[in-house]
């Protein structure tokens, strides 16, 4: 089962020191166009296959879309280019939001897009994720080129982390300043996004990799999945509060984000939704495969989102070097 890495950071939180210790370096424009990468569209509508710009005259209608990516999929970020690339050429007012960004760096963010500090400073202050040169430089630059507006729409780390520990009353006792970096109000169903996300959790061992009780295990399930359901209200919550803060006309946020957050229609979606009563939310889920040719969607798949966008997975290492079997 694919899991965000939300999940991976609150479980994990090694990738901190390698985020803040990104710099910047040299890299095409993001204004630039996306080159050409090999996909396919499967329109789950229709339960056809369809086309990359048929996709994206769909997408333009929509007042939010979600893209649920494969972090640490090559072809996956450069198709997230071209989705800006397609819906920039048929509508202007359009807000990118990031989970890969989390609220308290805003005022760093918003200060770099309008270059009142440069982007070594804004790296320094802004916590980047560790492949942000590749994978998420050539969209912020995208936006940057356009004036458009970008939202650091997730919470920060820490915080969910220490729900992860201590449940949602860690956060009625963060000082006034630090609350607004959480979503105002928290729904925590025990719903089939809980069933997905412990089903996901097993895939992963314990901090400490020691042998737990079934109620200890379900505990331990609870409080994690409640610090990825303030992950989930809080961006919800973001990309809400971006369309009904903006000045006429209604703007399109694409918000881009791990895909467990946004498949099914669950997560950070449904939390969106909740908070736009009658917005049209389209979903869109990135799905590197070995083979393009071969492809047959599932019902299951079908439910996944309103577009799954096929990649070309990277080769193992292995295979690249020729050494790996097929």
């Amino acid at each position: 089962m694919r899991v965000s890495c939300a999940l991976v950071l609150i479980l994990a939180s090694a990738t901190t020191a390698a985020a803040q210790s990104a710099a910047p370096a040299a890299a095409p424009e993001g204004a630039a166009p996306p080159s050409y990468v090999p996909e396919r569209v499967f329109d789950s509508s229709t339960k056809r296959f369809s086309d990359f710009e048929s996709m994206l005259a769909d997408l333009m209608y929509a007042d939010v879309v979600f893209v649920g990516e494969q972090h640490d999929d090559p072809a996956t970020h450069r198709l997230e280019l071209a989705i800006l690339d397609g819906l920039a050429r048929r509508r202007g007012n359009i807000i990118l939001a990031l989970e890969m960004f989390e609220r308290d760096v805003q005022p760093a963010l918003d200060a770099y897009l309008a270059g009142t500090i440069t982007e070594e400073a804004f790296l320094k202050t802004s916590r980047p994720w560790p492949r942000y040169q590749t994978d998420y430089r050539p969209l912020v630059e995208f936006a940057k080129a356009r004036l458009w507006q970008v939202v650091a729409s997730n919470v920060p780390r820490k915080l969910a982390a220490d729900v992860s520990r201590s449940g949602l009353a860690v956060l009625d006792q963060l000082p006034p300043g630090e609350r607004g970096w959480a979503a105002r109000e928290f729904q925590c169903p025990l719903d089939a996004y809980f069933k997905r996300f412990a089903e996901a959790m097993t895939a992963h061992p314990m901090p400490g990799g020691t042998q737990r009780s079934a109620e200890d295990q379900r505990q331990t399930t609870e409080r994690f999945y409640f610090a990825q359901c303030v992950k989930d209200e809080t961006m919800g919550e973001s990309v809400a509060n971006a369309i009904t803060g903006a000045s006429a006309p209604r703007p399109l946020v694409v918000h881009f984000d791990g895909a467990f957050h946004s498949d099914y229609g669950m997560g950070t979606a449904a939390r969106a939704e909740r908070r736009l009563k009658g917005a049209m939310v389209r979903i869109v889920t990135m799905l590197p495969v070995d083979d393009l040719d071969r492809l047959k969607p599932t019902k299951d798949d079908r439910k996944i989102a309103d577009y799954l966008v096929y990649t070309i997975r990277p080769p193992k290492p292995a295979d690249a070097a020729g050494g790996g079997a097929r």
